[in-house]
């Protein structure tokens, strides 16, 4: 596959006409070795999934979950690059790819089972989303924002309201140079492969990481980003509804833009208008999904290339 416009070290991809799995690569763990968003298993090994990235994209096997002949599919890609390796937490990460320029950082390491323990992520600046999800056992992901706040997280794999714990994050918001970790077993215990840690921090003209309050109005809140969007995926932290991503590929014209669901098989919907806007976006539906009455909601926004 190319086209991608650089050499990814993230690579998310889902068919959107069919239900299947979604499946997650990254260049830290390798290829071949894959994680799904929308469950709790333990990393996968397949051997006819994503085989290697290239300068323009990737190659891809004959699995499924990213190769069938009669099934369509999208996928996202984040580039990433410096591999020098990290020091300055209680934890010392066991490998890394990290771009600062564009504000992501992916991150292995082993876990110590210790209340308040730290691992170094790489991008100088404090991140505003952390994804972690651990590789060695059927383990829920979780997901911190800086709008959600570091005393509650999400799960990426459940359509959840936001939980209320100091065994995730310690109650401790990251910095500039450390995650903080409790002691759950879905951050911090395993070390036969540990946790994959993917964080994010907000680029100017890149990415944004936001929140809004829901009108259950048609016409609903328009988010500024500072660009034009080609992916952004929402949550509400205080109903149960699912992750929900749009993005400007699968058809792309307002409102008819349709939206994956992160935590599910399913295949795409197309029944909560949305609007990918110059420098922002607009709800367009009064679906509790992404706009009821008084919920609060986050997301993240990524645009194709930097303003």
């Amino acid at each position: 596959i190319t086209g991608v416009g650089f050499e990814p070290a993230m690579t998310w991809c889902k068919s959107y006409d069919t239900a299947a799995n979604h499946a997650l690569y990254d260049a830290v763990r390798g290829v071949e070795r894959v994680v799904y968003p929308n469950t709790a298993d333990a990393q996968g090994v397949a051997t006819e999934g994503l085989t290697a990235w290239g300068a323009d994209g990737f190659t891809v096997g004959s699995d499924g979950d990213v190769n069938n002949g009669s099934r369509e599919y999208v996928t996202w890609n984040w580039k990433a690059g410096t591999t020098t390796a990290l020091s300055g937490g209680t934890i010392t990460p066991t490998a890394q790819s990290i771009n600062t320029t564009s504000g992501i950082s992916i991150v292995q390491y082993d876990g110590n089972s210790t209340g308040g323990a730290t691992v170094p992520h790489g991008l100088g600046v404090t991140p505003s989303m952390v994804i972690i999800k651990c590789l060695d056992a059927g383990e829920t992901w979780a997901v911190g924002h800086t709008h959600l706040g570091y005393t509650k997280y999400l799960r990426l794999d459940v359509n959840s309201i936001a939980s209320t714990t100091a065994v995730i994050w310690n109650d401790t918001a990251p910095t500039s140079t450390l995650v903080t970790l409790g002691t759950n077993s879905i951050v911090n215990t395993h070390t036969t492969l540990g946790y994959i840690m993917y964080s994010f921090a907000p680029i100017s003209g890149y990415s944004r990481f936001g929140f809004y309050k829901g009108t259950a109005d048609g016409d609903g809140p328009w988010c500024y980003t500072g660009f034009r969007p080609a992916f952004i995926m929402f949550k509400s932290i205080d109903s149960a509804d699912a992750w929900a991503i749009y993005n400007d590929k699968r058809l792309g014209y307002n409102e008819e833009n349709e939206y994956l669901s992160a935590d599910t098989t399913d295949l795409e919907y197309s029944d909560v208008p949305f609007d990918i806007l110059s420098n922002g976006f607009k709800v367009r539906s009064s679906s509790a999904l992404i706009n009821k009455n008084t919920y609060n909601y986050i997301y993240a926004a990524f645009a194709e290339f930097p303003i």
